[in-house]
């Protein structure tokens, strides 16, 4: 009853905080002037990204080189967490011998089978409409992460590894990933163009829909690479503590 109260207590206290910054905290009348130059500029304009959503046009075309620069910055984090938990040939091969868990209720397996669908479905969704609406590759790639890290809880990491999506396949599609878009910041450069100049050099449109140039190559190699990385981090924790200790040599 205690633990109720306070939590109510902190409820009503929330809202209530809630409720006084929304009546007391006005937005500012007019825009910014660089707020007001992305917005005019995104889709129309004489510097337009030919993206209606001005958020990825501010990220991957007017400021795309810091963009670019948080990627690495991302990666290195990624590449940081394999190397933490390298592993040489033997081990690697001892680490993927195990077997997936028995047989599960059938609403599981069902309940398991749309999820991981509709998140490759959602996840895939945000990616490639990022040029579109609210989203991209890296939303994108963080949501496709969650599709083997439901099936590692489910049926654990052997299920995605019999599979055919193993560590080492995982940081393959994540090279290709991060590949893609340096070749996609280079390719300007060939038709005497910028490093990440997006137009006049990659179409603008495909059957009447607005791919924002190269915002749509950036969005499909950051999903790839992004939820490819988390995926073999996923497959490296996901091994079973006595295995690990056995690779360090630590004693029971």
């Amino acid at each position: 009853m205690k633990r109720l109260i306070g939590l109510l207590t902190i409820l009503i206290t929330v809202l209530g905080v809630a409720c006084y910054v929304a009546q007391n905290l006005t937005p500012p009348e007019n825009l910014h002037p660089l707020g007001e130059y992305y917005l005019e500029n995104s889709y129309f304009g004489e510097h337009s990204a030919k993206s209606p959503e001005a958020v990825t046009s501010i990220l991957w075309d007017y400021r795309g080189v810091d963009t670019l620069f948080e990627t690495a910055v991302f990666f290195l984090a990624i590449i940081g967490s394999l190397t933490l938990f390298r592993l040489n040939k033997e081990q690697a091969e001892e680490a993927k011998q195990g077997e997936p868990k028995p047989q599960l209720p059938e609403p599981v397996v069902v309940v398991t089978k749309l999820t991981v669908a509709m998140i490759l479905a959602v996840s895939a969704s945000i990616a490639l409409h990022g040029q579109l609406t609210p989203g991209g590759g890296f939303q994108g790639g963080s949501a496709l992460a969650v599709a083997p890290l439901l099936v590692i809880a489910a049926y654990t990491k052997y299920a995605l590894e019999k599979n055919g999506l193993d560590k080492t396949r995982a940081i393959i599609i994540r090279s290709i990933g991060l590949l893609g878009i340096a070749l996609t910041a280079l390719t300007p450069l060939l038709v005497s163009g910028y490093i990440m100049q997006n137009q006049p050099i990659f179409p603008a449109k495909a059957l009447g829909v607005p791919l924002g140039g190269s915002l749509v190559l950036y969005n499909l190699f950051e999903y790839l690479a992004v939820g490819a990385g988390f995926t073999a981090v996923f497959l490296l924790l996901s091994i079973p503590e006595e295995k690990f200790k056995k690779f360090l040599g630590v004693r029971r």
